[in-house]
């Protein structure tokens, strides 16, 4: 089905960032999936994120699989580029544009069913060379295109809408993540957009592989009273352990500080995120304690929601591999294929 053309409502004057833009300059096209898809709440949290951050819409690559999240890009940023790869392989295209050219902000959205199925292999080697992008995991724990199997993140004893209940072990991201040397981790709620919001924008500053595991109910398929990724089991069960605020540099923070103790962490460019953790003890930088404590929560039946694990320490993909400081884009051809002689005297020296 093709997207709709969002309708140019007049408004009353719309506030500008600081590129002289509405938030309606980072929308895209009137969505097409169910009324009430938790996915439509994460496109917007995403349009606010990039509008507050005044990110211009020309520097921004949307990337995606295939599945009902993978319509998503469509729906945020008109103007900016976009590629809508072949089933579990966005991690890999993303890998190769990031490559290509360093300078864009790249955002791939996927689903429960491309990353953590078909597209786990290339999600792993994404987060282990700590390509510098946000991957947004819309976690439905259904696949929606195909009338609501359960996907591999669901949990165990979780009910379709018609069938037996699941006996097999849930794939969680963020665990994964933590096994795997991801440089930061995040879960969020499709119907927290105070929370979301915040953690995009602290996402899209960290310089690495940022994952957010995003828990969005699908409203057709899996929001029933047996599911674990229903609205309703969410709300009752989410646990706000890390309650973020984002800083940008030199600029007063927006929202109110509580008098619990913060911890900070310096992002790349000067940035920071703010922590008030409520358990006595947490620390968002050290990955061990972090993967006990979210075991703990799981074994409560609690969803901890959140910046969860942040490292500013670790090399991107770009200084593992002393690539130009510029997009290979934008190097002349004869200094990037320098000709046969420079490649026979590199061949030598592996003699």
């Amino acid at each position: 089905m093709p997207s709709i053309t969002k309708p140019l409502i007049p408004l009353s004057p719309l506030p500008k960032n600081k590129l002289g833009l509405t938030i309606r300059d980072y929308e895209g096209a009137m969505s097409t999936l169910c009324a009430g898809c938790g996915h439509d709440s994460v496109t917007a949290a995403i349009s606010h994120a990039f509008w507050e951050l005044s990110t211009p819409p020309s520097s921004i690559a949307k990337l995606s699989g295939i599945g009902c999240s993978s319509k998503t890009p469509t729906y945020f940023v008109r103007g900016a580029h976009g590629f809508n790869s072949a089933h579990g392989r966005m991690a890999t295209i993303a890998t190769g544009a990031n490559a290509a050219n360093r300078e864009l902000t790249y955002i791939g959205i996927s689903g429960d069913g491309d990353s953590l199925s078909i597209g786990l292999g290339h999600l792993m080697h994404a987060i282990r060379r700590n390509v510098n992008m946000v991957y947004v995991i819309e976690n439905n724990g259904v696949y929606g295109l195909t009338k609501g199997q359960l996907s591999a993140s669901a949990d165990v004893g979780a009910r379709p809408k018609k069938g037996d209940a699941n006996p097999l072990a849930p794939i969680d991201p963020i665990m994964l993540g933590l096994t795997l040397g991801a440089t930061f981790l995040a879960r969020s709620f499709s119907g927290d957009k105070e929370q979301l919001v915040p953690i995009l924008k602290a996402a899209v500053a960290h310089r690495g592989f940022a994952l957010i595991d995003v828990i969005s109910p699908c409203v057709t398929f899996n929001d029933h009273e047996s599911s674990t990724k229903s609205y309703r089991f969410v709300r009752e069960h989410e646990v706000k352990e890390i309650q973020t605020d984002y800083v940008a540099l030199r600029k007063e923070i927006h929202t109110s500080i509580s008098s619990d103790v913060a911890r900070e962490v310096v992002m790349h460019d000067g940035s920071v995120l703010r922590f008030r953790a409520v358990p006595e003890g947490f620390d968002p930088r050290h990955r061990e304690s972090v993967e006990a404590y979210l075991r703990d929560r799981r074994a409560r039946g609690e969803i901890a929601t959140g910046v969860l694990f942040a490292d500013e320490g670790s090399p991107d993909v770009h200084e593992v591999n002393a690539t130009p400081g510029r997009a290979l884009s934008k190097i002349p051809f004869a200094q990037l294929c320098p000709g046969a002689e420079a490649l026979a005297a590199l061949q030598e020296g592996f003699r």
